[in-house]
C-alpha cells in the first residue's frame, strides 16, 4: 500500500488493486462516482470501475502505469467522440444519480440545466468564476465588464448536448501502456469542443493524432479552431479562482478576443 495525500493504493481481497480517493467537499465523491459510471455506461474510453463510495471516500480501480504512443491517442481520439456522441439530456445536466451542486478539482460546478449553449454557458460556466475572482480580489470591475461583455457575443453553437469529462486537463489522461483512460471527472452535458479545447489549453501526448482521429468519426463544425478560445474560458476561470493571478492574465486574454 502507498499513501500521497488524498490518494492511497491498496489490494482488495481477490487481489484487484485499487486507489482509495478522501472526499473534499459535500457531494464529491458522490459526483465522481456518478460520472465515473456514465462514462463507462457509453462504453467508448477506458475508464475506472467504481467499486464504492460513500460521503468519505471512494474507491475505484488503479489504471496500470504505461507509456502514451500514437496508436493509443487514435484509440483515444476515436473513442472521446463516441464518448461525446453518446448525449445527454440537456446543457448542465449531471450524471444519472449525480449531485446538482457537483465539483471541478476543488472547485464547485454547480449543474444547472438549460436548452440554449451560449445563455447556459454564460450564465453557469462562466459568469459565476467571474463573481468569484472579484469577491477574492483577483479581477476588479473592469475585468468582470470584460467578461460580460464577451458572454454577450458568444454564438448559439447549434449542437445537442454532448456527454462531456468536463475536467479533460492531461493529467485526467492516463496510459497504461496501450490506451487512454478517463479519471476525475467533472461530467455534465456540455458542448463537445470544450473537452476538446481543454486537451489543447493543458497539452495531452500526440494531441495531433488524437483531433485527427476524432474529426473521422465526429466530424466539428466550421471554424473550430477559432472558437478555442472560447471554449477556454470555463477551465481558465475556474484555475484564476483555484490559484489566483497565474491564470488570471490568460483568462483576460481568451475574453478579449471574444469581446
Amino acid at each position: 500500500m502507498t499513501e500521497s495525500g488524498e490518494l492511497r493504493e491498496a489490494v482488495l481481497d481477490d487481489g484487484r488493486e485499487v486507489v482509495v480517493k478522501r472526499g473534499h467537499g459535500p457531494g464529491a465523491t458522490a459526483a465522481e462516482a456518478a460520472g465515473l459510471r456514465w462514462l463507462a455506461a457509453a462504453g467508448t474510453v477506458p475508464v475506472p470501475a467504481v467499486h464504492r463510495q460513500d460521503e468519505d471516500s471512494l474507491v475505484i480501480d488503479r489504471v496500470p502505469a504505461g507509456r502514451p504512443s500514437a496508436s493509443a491517442a487514435e484509440r483515444f481520439g476515436r473513442g472521446l467522440a463516441q464518448l461525446h456522441a453518446a448525449g445527454a439530456p440537456a446543457f448542465g445536466a449531471p450524471p444519472p444519480g449525480g449531485p446538482a451542486d457537483a465539483w471541478i478539482g476543488r472547485a464547485p460546478m454547480a449543474n444547472v440545466q438549460g436548452t440554449d449553449w451560449a445563455s447556459w454557458y454564460a450564465e453557469h460556466r462562466v459568469l459565476p468564476y467571474v463573481r468569484r475572482a472579484v469577491d477574492a480580489g483577483t479581477f476588479g470591475s473592469a475585468e468582470a465588464a470584460l467578461f460580460e461583455r464577451a458572454c454577450r457575443r458568444f454564438p448559439p453553437l447549434d449542437e445537442p448536448p454532448a456527454r462531456l469529462h468536463g475536467d479533460l486537463w492531461n493529467g485526467n489522461v492516463l496510459w497504461d501502456g496501450r490506451d487512454a483512460w478517463l479519471i476525475d471527472p467533472a461530467a455534465h452535458g456540455g458542448h463537445r469542443e470544450t473537452d476538446l479545447a481543454m486537451l489543447r489549453l493543458f497539452g495531452c501526448p500526440h494531441l495531433d493524432r488524437v483531433l485527427a482521429a476524432y474529426q473521422e468519426v465526429a466530424p466539428l463544425a466550421g471554424g473550430w479552431p477559432d472558437r478555442i478560445g472560447l471554449h477556454q474560458l470555463f477551465p481558465l476561470l475556474v484555475h484564476t479562482v483555484l490559484f489566483g493571478q497565474s491564470y488570471a492574465g490568460q483568462a483576460v486574454a481568451a475574453a478579449r478576443t471574444l469581446g
